[in-house]
């Protein structure tokens, strides 16, 4: 298989102006190019330019993914609604990371799977996870614990992922919410493949969230008590073009300021997730077995219904049912083979249930005779057991009983 690898970058807060432009497609003369995005793919050869650079000096957002298991992303946010201190305790290795860059702070997650899974529609992942970038600079830490939440996850795959002294190391603080996700940090969790069993595990200890940053009521009545300096101050700044900057810090302090401190529950360890996420997997599992074999007892019992219904009605007519299989078995079609050896399944079975095996035997051996020049059907009557030579008895599975072969086989 030929490698693929996939990048995307999105300009958020403000495009670029001509001379960034032409310092990006130096990088790259094949990309598609905008004023606010750029995308590439490769099935050979790499991206020459610097991914880090491209983020620190240009883009708000980026994603990778390669067809060997790699998943990246990035975001670019100003350092005034995203403390360095606030997002450290949730990096993890390479899985998680956050370095300040002038006056913004840049993070990167990441998810290895050598198994190399594939994510279907590869250029639609980006904005479908863009918006935990809004959700970060709200004060919505969520991102980030999904991330380290996502990153010990991989140890479930790959024991070798971490030491063994990562089984003590307790999580950081648990941002409430976990059990209600939005859809960017559904999409995230699912591009970190993020196991759904050690999310349901540690969203246990995640409470309700107490506000959301799109309460436009509550957001309008926080606004309106705004000093009127500060309202002048955050104005002038919308019209010296920094507009999604005032977004972000007005979402971030409208919602630390009706977010009252969560009373944190204790910290679990990493082996307390990894470990409450396998009891509730085998539990899970344990009750979908449950509810499948109810499902398909209930199906095996219906389809035995409905065929004992259609061996009733064959019972009333036998002798039409012989006729219509000469009928078929002339017209010399494999589809008409089929339709053959399938009625006679059903007389053999309707047989069977009667206690005429002998009887059937003998007109199906008959039937054989008289189409010994039909290499096709002589080798489906094989399949069900008709064989030449076996006019009073059936070829039997050597483990003892009579085989039966379902029309599935043929």
């Amino acid at each position: 298989m030929s490698e693929y690898q996939y990048y995307e970058f999105v300009a958020i807060d403000r495009p670029l102006d001509d001379r960034e432009l032409a310092e990006v497609r130096a990088m790259s003369t094949r990309a598609h190019l905008t004023a606010t995005s750029f995308v590439n793919e490769y099935h050979w050869g790499s991206f020459r330019g610097d991914v880090h650079r491209m983020v620190e000096r240009y883009y708000d957002a980026h994603l990778y993914l390669a067809n060997w298991g790699t998943h990246q992303l990035m975001f670019r946010l100003p350092r005034a609604v995203l403390d360095l201190a606030v997002a450290e305790p949730y990096c993890l290795g390479d899985c998680v990371t956050a370095e300040t860059s002038g006056e913004r702070i840049i993070l990167g997650f990441s998810s290895e799977d050598e198994s190399g899974d594939w994510v279907e529609a590869a250029e639609t992942s980006l904005s479908a996870v863009v918006g935990v970038r809004a959700d970060l600079a709200a004060g919505d830490l969520r991102p980030l614990y999904l991330a380290w939440l996502a990153g010990y996850g991989a140890w479930e795959r790959d024991e070798w992922a971490f030491d063994r002294d990562h089984d003590d190391r307790l999580e950081p603080p648990v941002p409430p919410g976990l059990r209600t996700l939005t859809a960017a940090q559904r999409a995230m969790a699912d591009f970190l493949r993020l196991d759904r069993d050690l999310l349901h595990v540690a969203a246990s200890a995640s409470p309700d969230l107490a506000v959301r940053a799109d309460d436009s009521r509550a957001l309008a009545v926080w606004i309106a008590e705004l000093d009127v300096a500060e309202k002048d101050r955050l104005l002038l700044r919308v019209a010296g073009d920094d507009a999604a900057g005032v977004r972000m810090e007005l979402l971030r302090r409208f919602r630390d300021s009706a977010t009252a401190a969560p009373e944190q529950a204790p910290r679990r360890t990493v082996a307390d997730l990894l470990d409450g996420a396998a009891r509730h997997r085998r539990d899970r599992e344990r009750r979908e077995a449950a509810v499948e074999a109810e499902q398909q007892a209930r199906l095996e019992a219906r389809r035995a219904r409905e065929r004992a219904r259609r061996l009733d009605a064959l019972a009333r007519d036998q002798d039409d049912a012989w006729q219509r299989i000469e009928v078929m078995v002339a017209t010399k079609k494999a589809s008409q083979y089929g339709a053959a050896i399938e009625l006679l399944v059903d007389l053999r079975d309707l047989a069977e249930r009667e206690g005429r095996t002998e009887t059937f035997m003998r007109q199906a051996s008959a039937l054989r005779g008289r189409h010994t020049g039909k290499p096709a059907f002589l080798r489906r009557l094989a399949a069900i057991g008709i064989e030449a030579g076996q006019a009073h008895s059936r070829r039997r599975d050597p483990r003892g009983p009579m085989r039966r072969i379902s029309v599935i086989e043929l």
